[in-house]
C-alpha cells in the first residue's frame, strides 16, 4: 500500500470527524467571542438587545457555518478557490455600481437580511487562491519572476478596488496577507526588500502629493495621518478620538475601572465604542491584565493554527492555514495598534469582538478552512 493510500484511508470519516476536530481552538474562538459578547453588553449601558444580541445570534449561525465548512474535505476547497475569488472580484465590482455609502466610503451590499462588505470575504478567498496556486506550482519555480508576478497580480487587483472604495484599512491587509503566502510558500526574499523599497518610495508620494491636482489619497485620510503623527494639534477636532482612546487607554491601570464602569465609554466620550475602538472600553474597564488576557487569547488561537500548519504535510491545507492566521494577526495587531496611537486610524473591527455581522462571518468561514485543513489532513 502506497503512502498516499495508507493516508487517505486513516483521514477520519462519520462520528470520528466530530473528535478530530481542534477542539482547543474552538474552545479558544468561543472564549474571544463572549468577551466580545460581554463588552457590547457594557457599552449599551446594560442593554443586551442593542449589540449584544445581534452578535451572539451572528455568532451562533457562525458556528454552525463553520461546522459545515469543516466537515467538507480540503480538496473541495482547493478546487473551489478560483471560484471564491472570482465571486469576490465581482462582488467587489458591484459594490461600485450598487454599494451602500456609509461613513462616507461605499463598501457594502444589502442583501437584505444582512450588509455583506465583499472586501473582508476577499481576504479569505484571496488566500485561498494564492495557497491553491502554490500547491500547484513546482516548488523550484516559486521565486521565478513570471511566478512571482502571477500572486503579485491576483493580490494587486483586489487592493485596487478596495482602494477606490476607498478603504485603506482593508487594503493593506490584503496586501500584507497575500505577501505572508508568498513568503511562506518560500519565494526569495529579495522581492520582499524591493516591494519594501518601492512602499518607501511609495509613501513619499503619497505624502507630496497633498493639495496637488494628483492627490492620491482622500483628504479624510490625510487627515488621519495628521492625528496619528500629533494628535495634540487639533485634541477637540481630528486628534479628538485617539487622544479619547488613549485617556481610556491609560485610566484603566493595572485591573481597570471594573465591568460596566468605564467612564469614557458610559459618556460617550469614546468614538465607535462598539466597533474600531472597543477594546479601549475593554482595557479601561479590566486594566492591564484584561487587555493582556484578551492578547494571549489571540496569541495561543494563532498558535493552535502554526501547530496545525506545520504538522499538515497537505501543502495547500498547510499554507491555507498560515495564511488565514497571519490575516486573522493582522487583524487584531493593526485593531490595537490604531488605538494605541502606535498606527494611523484606519477602520479594523478587533475580531470577534467588535459588532459587526461581515467580519464576524467571514472569520467564522476562516475558521471552518483550518479546521477541515486539520481535519482532512493525512494520518
Amino acid at each position: 500500500m502506497s503512502y498516499l493510500e495508507y493516508s487517505v484511508k486513516r483521514v477520519p470519516s462519520g462520528f470520528s470527524k466530530v473528535l478530530h476536530l481542534n477542539w482547543a481552538l474552538i474552545v479558544l474562538i468561543v472564549a474571544v467571542a463572549s468577551v466580545g459578547f460581554l463588552m457590547l453588553y457594557s457599552v449599551a449601558g446594560g442593554d443586551l438587545s442593542r449589540w449584544a444580541e445581534p452578535q451572539i445570534k451572528r455568532f451562533a449561525v457562525g458556528l454552525v457555518v463553520m461546522f459545515v465548512i469543516a466537515f467538507v474535505p480540503i480538496w473541495f476547497w482547493r478546487n473551489m478557490a478560483g471560484v471564491g475569488y472570482g465571486i469576490s472580484i465581482l462582488l467587489l465590482l458591484s459594490v461600485e455600481f450598487f454599494g451602500e455609502v456609509g461613513m462616507g466610503a461605499q463598501r457594502w451590499i444589502d442583501l437584505g437580511f444582512m450588509r455583506l462588505q465583499p472586501s473582508e470575504l476577499t481576504k479569505i478567498t484571496m488566500v485561498m487562491l494564492l495557497a491553491a496556486y502554490y500547491d500547484w506550482l513546482d516548488i523550484r519555480k516559486t521565486s521565478h519572476p513570471l511566478f512571482v508576478l502571477i500572486p503579485a497580480v491576483l493580490i494587486i487587483v483586489p487592493t485596487l478596488l478596495v482602494l477606490k472604495q476607498p478603504d485603506l484599512g482593508t487594503a493593506l491587509l490584503l496586501i500584507f496577507g497575500g505577501a505572508a503566502v508568498m513568503f511562506v510558500a518560500g519565494v526569495s526574499w529579495i522581492y520582499f526588500a524591493t516591494v519594501t523599497a518601492m512602499g518607501v518610495g511609495a509613501v513619499t508620494a503619497v505624502l507630496a502629493s497633498r493639495g496637488t491636482t494628483w492627490q492620491i489619497l482622500e483628504d479624510y485620510q490625510y487627515r488621519r495621518i495628521d492625528t496619528f503623527l500629533d494628535p495634540g494639534s487639533d485634541p477637540l477636532g481630528a486628534g479628538y478620538h485617539i487622544t479619547q482612546a488613549k485617556i481610556a487607554l491609560g485610566s484603566g491601570g493595572w485591573t481597570g475601572r471594573g465591568f460596566m464602569q468605564g467612564t469614557q465609554s458610559r459618556l460617550n466620550f469614546l468614538p465607535e465604542k462598539h466597533t474600531d475602538f472597543i477594546f479601549t472600553t475593554l482595557a479601561e474597564e479590566f486594566g492591564f491584565i484584561g487587555a493582556f488576557s484578551l492578547l494571549s487569547l489571540y496569541a495561543l488561537i494563532i498558535g493552535f493554527c502554526i501547530v496545525s500548519a506545520l504538522t499538515n504535510k497537505d501543502r495547500f491545507a498547510s499554507l491555507l492555514t498560515l495564511g488565514i492566521a497571519m490575516t486573522f494577526f493582522l487583524y487584531f495587531a493593526v485593531n490595537m495598534a490604531m488605538v494605541m496611537g502606535l498606527a494611523p486610524v484606519v477602520g479594523v473591527p478587533l475580531p470577534l469582538v467588535s459588532y459587526g455581522g461581515s467580519a464576524m462571518m467571514v472569520l467564522m468561514v476562516a475558521f471552518g478552512l483550518v479546521q477541515s485543513a486539520h481535519l482532512h489532513r493525512p494520518r
